[in-house]
């Protein structure tokens, strides 16, 4: 683990990040005392079409007007 000072973190902050997205843990510290670590972002990965097909239900009322009172209550125009 490489600890640096905040000081020494603002004036070599590009050579940090990129000692940290090559997998070294980078921590920076005021004093002594640890305080922020540098580690790269993980990508969300991408997501795919249906892929919580069947573990959602919709109500079979869902497409259907919602009831007078209901409505009242959005104070709609």
């Amino acid at each position: 683990m490489a600890q640096y000072s905040v000081h020494d973190a603002k004036t070599q902050l590009s050579r940090l990040i990129a000692r940290a997205l090559a997998g070294e843990e980078v921590v920076i510290a005021r004093g002594n005392s640890p305080v922020v670590r540098l580690a790269p972002l993980t990508s969300p990965g991408r997501r795919r079409f249906g892929a919580l097909k069947g573990r959602i239900a919709m109500d079979a009322r869902f497409d259907e007007p919602l009831p007078h009172d209901e409505l009242e209550g959005w104070n709609l125009p």
